[in-house]
């Protein structure tokens, strides 16, 4: 089932025109004569598309369609109403209409726009089968063939000549089409050849057929740009193979990627003149195009606000703006410059011609009885856009390759830098190895001499020495172990992004009892409350985070030493970055104004002298949060302690 389509008219032999093609083409029908019937039938059930009448006996169908666009389940809307009153075109597109179809119409062309319309929403339900289109005059060879086809698991259009087959394959975009060579019209050949001029079905297999024995058939099937030629006399399973053979090796090419100039088109057509109006009108439906009427160059620019065009007849002379002055306006329009427009004029002679064309017009022609030749102006403006557009989209294609063939060749170009910096990084990594090595090594040795000589001089002869050079001894021995923490600290921070890190569930709780244990035994202080909550499970690595407790609660009991009555807790809170762990004390504080200096090497808020230290630990702490993929940071206040926030 193609969709659902409810048709509203007051017209009983519109209601029946209607259903009846769109029965025939898969739908199903829900026909209304009023609003009232419309209201009812919208209520058994969603549709996929409605065909409103503007004029109803109950009511206004622009109004219906209102209504239709306030609900839930709001399907695609046409609508399908006379030219009289261009008024209504533009109220029903304004409205909301997805499409506006003049009376009178070709229902073809109503319903392959009813098609358009609903592939367009996504809801109109793709074939199962590919489709095969036939075009053969023989209706006793045709259904067997179409019998054939089904058999073997196709579905099938078909037709009955080159101009309907040209239509329904516009319409219904086969997946290949097999056509008789002789047909009455245009024949077989004729047909390929059409269809391999259209850039939307250039790319469809076509398999020509033909009773003749003439060889010289054969060669021009070809030159047509048939993909096989088949004898009619075959039996039908060599049809079938030649055609699955023809499928194997057909083009990938995706059909709508550009409208197809057999394809019905819409036609802008504006002048004063309502005789001529309606006379050219007639022709261009004839040809099964839409045509849409104005009567003023007003009219028609308010109408292309709302409703696309594919091309526009513009009659040089009439009253208000004028057709000059129309050209100018619509030329001058972004959307619009590109739609083909054609000048018409009564006026004979050059200088109306330089007129037209000075205006913007993309061709010029003298009005007349007779239009043939406009018609074939109208077919050559048509494909002149199709070329346009589908060379646009070559360009547009071949300007994306090219943008990713760059993009490509930057990636490999990034990599390849990538991966010669990481060359880089292990050498600079193995460098600073050994000079890890060489500061362990070759620094600590005359450190340890330095301070163990010191030593030993106090110690044998101390006697000897004034006070003064005692505390010479006191003061070597002192920056010798400061150099050696130092060495050791900057140690630790190299080593922190080397570390194999291991990420699990701990419990940080447990980890500080073990580091507070090791702190107590280093400063013993009773007085000290440190307050430690039973578990404290995150994801982290236990063996850094070690390094993160030591550091942090550490420096919280240092720098609450001088309060009478210290206090030190971990826990976690609620911030504005979610949970975080912190560590805070009631110690001396800090002036947030220096908070960006806290976590750098060497940076330190308080002098050596007052609170030792080497200012590398909370460099480390913030190594291994980052690590982690987290973050750490401070609050304090002179005076009122510090509270370390950090998540990971």
């Amino acid at each position: 089932m193609a969709g659902t389509v409810l048709i509203v008219d007051d017209s009983v032999t519109v209601r029946m025109d209607l259903s009846d093609a769109f029965a025939s083409a898969g739908f199903a029908v829900r026909p209304c004569a009023s609003v009232a019937e419309a209201r009812a039938a919208l209520a058994q059930g969603a549709v996929d598309l409605a065909v409103l009448d503007v004029l109803l006996p109950d009511g206004d169908g622009v109004e219906l369609l209102a209504e239709i666009r306030a609900s839930e389940a709001s399907p695609a809307v046409l609508m399908l109403s006379t030219e009289a009153e261009i008024g209504d075109r533009i109220r029903g597109l304004r409205t909301g209409a997805d499409d506006y179809v003049g009376k009178p119409y070709d229902v073809g062309h109503v319903v392959a726009k009813a098609r358009e319309l609903i592939r367009g929403r996504g809801t109109e339900t793709a074939p199962d089968r590919q489709a095969i289109l036939v075009i053969d005059d023989s209706a006793t060879f045709r259904g067997a063939l179409a019998h054939a086809l089904e058999d073997a698991g196709y579905a099938v259009h078909l037709a009955g000549d080159g101009e309907e087959g040209l239509r329904v394959a516009a319409e219904r975009r086969p997946a290949a089409i097999v056509v008789d060579g002789m047909l009455p019209g245009i024949d077989g050949a004729t047909v390929v050849r059409r269809l391999r001029l259209d850039a939307a079905l250039r790319g469809t297999p076509c398999l020509l057929l033909t009773a003749s024995e003439d060889r010289g058939a054969e060669l021009e099937a070809y030159e047509a740009g048939a993909d096989a030629f088949v004898h009619k006399e075959d039996n039908v399973e060599l049809i079938l193979a030649r055609l699955a053979a023809t499928l194997r090796r057909r083009s990938e090419a995706v059909h709508g990627e550009t409208a197809s100039l057999i394809g019905p088109k819409r036609i802008l057509v504006v002048d004063d003149s309502v005789t001529y109006l309606h006379e050219l009108a007639d022709a261009l439906r004839g040809e099964g195009h839409d045509v849409v009427l104005a009567q003023s160059g007003e009219a028609a620019i308010e109408l292309l606000a709302v409703q696309p065009v594919d091309c526009i007849l513009l009659d040089l002379l009439m009253p208000g703006i004028g057709g000059q002055e129309t050209c100018r306006r619509i030329k001058a329009a972004p959307m619009l410059r590109d739609i083909p427009l054609i000048m018409l004029t009564a006026i004979e002679g050059r200088a109306a011609m330089l007129e037209g064309l000075g205006a913007g017009a993309d061709d010029y022609i003298q009005k007349a009885s007779e239009f043939e030749v406009l018609k074939a102006r109208v077919q050559a403006q048509l494909r002149r856009r199709q070329f346009e557009d589908e060379n646009r989209r070559i360009r547009g294609e071949l300007m994306r390759t090219a943008l990713e063939i760059a993009q490509a060749r930057a990636a490999r170009a990034l990599a390849e830098t990538r991966a010669e910096l990481i060359a880089e990084l292990e050498r600079k990594n193995n460098e600073l190895e050994a000079f890890t090595y060489s500061v362990s090594h070759d620094l600590r040795g005359p450190l340890r001499s330095i301070d163990g000589f010191s030593q030993a001089l106090l110690e044998d002869y101390g006697g000897t020495l004034d006070t003064t050079g005692q505390d010479y001894l006191r003061r070597i021995r002192a920056a010798a172990q400061r150099m050696g923490e130092l060495i050791d600290d900057l140690l630790q921070l190299s080593r922190i992004d080397r570390l194999n890190m291991c990420r699990e569930p701990i419990d940080l709780a447990a980890i500080a009892r073990t580091v507070v244990a090791d702190l107590r035994q280093q400063q013993p202080r009773e007085e000290v409350e440190i307050v430690l909550p039973d578990t404290l499970t995150i994801a982290a690595d236990g063996a850094l985070m070690r390094i993160v407790l030591e550091n942090l609660l550490g420096n919280a009991l240092k720098f609450s030493a001088k309060n009478p009555t210290p206090r030190v807790e971990l826990g976690m809170a609620a911030t504005p970055e979610g949970p975080a762990c912190f560590v805070c004390d009631n110690g001396v504080g800090f002036d947030m104004r220096y908070a960006a200096k806290l976590f750098g090497v060497f940076q330190r808020l308080h002098a050596q002298e007052e609170f030792p230290g080497t200012g590398i630990g909370l460099a480390t702490v913030q190594r291994i949060i980052q690590r982690h993929g987290g973050r750490i940071w401070a609050e304090s206040r002179p005076g009122a302690g510090a509270t370390f926030h950090f998540r990971v």
